[in-house]
């Protein structure tokens, strides 16, 4: 069964953040896809295997190598060689960071031989998208979980938060970078994202470019609990499971064709 493509309503795109309900329940609403994850690792571990490229995983505002560390796991096991950031909790956004990123991408590229994958939680899923543009030529894939892809900030509860810790215009913004995020790099990229999210509104989340190499995929999900999701890994597997250069849309398969949400994004 085929999702149906998802396009975004420009009538309802006035950025807003989720609303308030949403984000109480995204503790426990998280913890219970955390649950889900473990009890059904042994089937996830039975996804598609990889072919062993490198997939870097960056974490989302304010977490660490430590919230990505089962979908690794699970990506190590699938046959990829993954890698965490290794720079820490994911606060601030300066120029020193970009580069660090980048070395990031060069080593794993380095290490494993070829172009890399990124998957991106949130913020990291910006950043993904970035460092796609800016190294195309070491970079497979780009998959963003969440990701306030849209360069208006009033799309996430968290822009307070973060304009206070980076500014209004953080310094990759002042050097040229950072200035179309909602501008596709130019590389397969795929958009995972729920009308539930808690933390950044769906709609800032949506390639309204949608077309090409590029796609849409909604799940049930909370914000906090998309890398523990025993869904969003289905579909992560799905897309790193293609062959290099023989892109094609997402489709989920069998059973799991029923638990993915179906029609336009409005």
């Amino acid at each position: 069964m085929a999702t149906a493509p998802l396009t975004l309503d420009s009538e309802a795109s006035m950025a807003r953040p989720p609303h308030k309900l949403l984000t109480l329940a995204e503790p426990g609403r998280a913890l219970s896809e955390l649950a889900a994850f473990m009890a059904l690792r042994p089937l996830l571990g039975q996804l598609p295997k990889g072919d062993g490229h490198g997939v870097l995983v960056l974490p989302g505002f304010m977490a660490s190598d430590s919230s990505t560390r089962p979908l690794r796991s699970l990506l190590d096991d699938l046959g990829y060689r993954t890698a965490g950031w290794g720079l820490g909790r994911n606060v601030r956004v300066d120029n020193i960071r970009i580069e660090a990123m980048q070395d990031c991408v060069a080593r794993l590229h380095a290490q494993s031989g070829g172009k890399v994958s990124i998957v991106g939680w949130s913020l990291g899923g910006v950043f993904a998208r970035e460092l796609a543009k800016m190294m195309p030529d070491h970079v497979r894939f780009v998959i963003s979980l969440g990701s306030p892809i849209s360069d208006d900030r009033n799309h996430t509860n968290a822009r307070k938060l973060f304009e206070y810790l980076n500014g209004k215009e953080p310094e990759p913004m002042q050097g040229g970078k950072f200035l179309q995020l909602g501008k596709a790099p130019p590389v397969p990229t795929t958009s995972i994202l729920t009308k539930t999210d808690g933390v950044v509104h769906w709609r800032g989340s949506v390639q309204a470019d949608e077309g090409g190499e590029t796609e849409n995929i909604l799940v049930h999900a909370s914000h906090c609990g998309l890398g523990v999701n025993p869904l969003v890994a289905y579909a992560i597997a799905d897309r790193l499971a293609q062959d290099e250069g023989q892109w094609k849309p997402f489709e989920a398969r069998g059973l799991a064709s029923l638990a993915f949400p179906t029609g336009k994004l409005h």
